[in-house]
């Protein structure tokens, strides 16, 4: 058996894994960095979704995406493992802690701080509102307050209080300015499920069909 023939062989798993088809999608998930490194996009939705709802019985109600991390857009139709992992192409694993609400604010200005370079930190969230203007000077581009879920209500953040947050573990060490996740977490769990492995789960979850939106969780309101 030739060496190219053993390489082919071992490739083989590698290729029957991006061939399975993991769900469909309704409508194109749009991942443009274009898009998703200045504003809400449908695909920081769905990861942010995803992240939050694997580790929402762990107490956490707070999740963010640095839009960096996603990679690519996915067509309408079949959804396969290989289009996840374009998306999601780092092998980041799934990070969780418990932070106050000032450190959670400070990171969404770090976010924000780059949005004229279409930085890769612009952040997508899941679990909180925003709203900024990216004509003020970074670290002041939050407008109003930052709003979290309270039961079936929209509240401000409290800055006191400590929330239970989930990212990837590239942004919990600090990655894409996020140092304040580096030093100021709390009860840090860096080694959750892989975050291609999440998102395929979620997509299963939800009977196979995904339907991408937004519903305003962030708004730009620069003038």
């Amino acid at each position: 058996q030739g060496f190219l023939d053993r390489v082919a062989e071992a490739g083989k798993p590698l290729e029957e894994l991006k061939a399975k088809v993991v769900g469909s999608a309704t409508d194109a998930i749009e991942g443009n960095r274009n898009v998703c490194r200045v504003q809400e996009c449908a695909m920081g939705n769905l990861v942010a979704d995803a992240q939050l709802d694997r580790v929402a019985d762990q107490g956490v109600t707070i999740s963010i995406a640095n839009s960096g991390g996603l990679r690519a857009s996915i067509d309408a139709g079949d959804i396969t493992m290989g289009e996840v992992l374009t998306v999601l192409p780092f092998s980041n694993t799934l990070a969780t802690f418990k932070i106050k609400g000032e450190d959670i604010v400070a990171a969404l200005e770090n976010g924000l701080s780059q949005i004229e370079d279409i930085a890769g930190r612009f952040p997508q969230v899941a679990g909180l509102k925003y709203t900024f203007d990216k004509s003020k000077p970074a670290g002041s581009r939050l407008v109003g307050d930052v709003l979290v879920q309270d039961g079936g209500n929209w509240v401000a953040i409290d800055a006191a209080k400590e929330y239970g947050v989930v990212t990837n573990n590239y942004v919990r060490g600090g990655g894409d300015g996020y140092d304040v996740f580096a030093t100021e977490a709390i009860d840090a769990y860096d080694f959750g499920p892989p975050l291609e492995q999440v998102l395929a789960d979620y997509i299963a979850k939800k009977g196979g069909s995904y339907t991408p939106y937004t519903d305003g969780r962030i708004t730009d309101a620069s003038p």
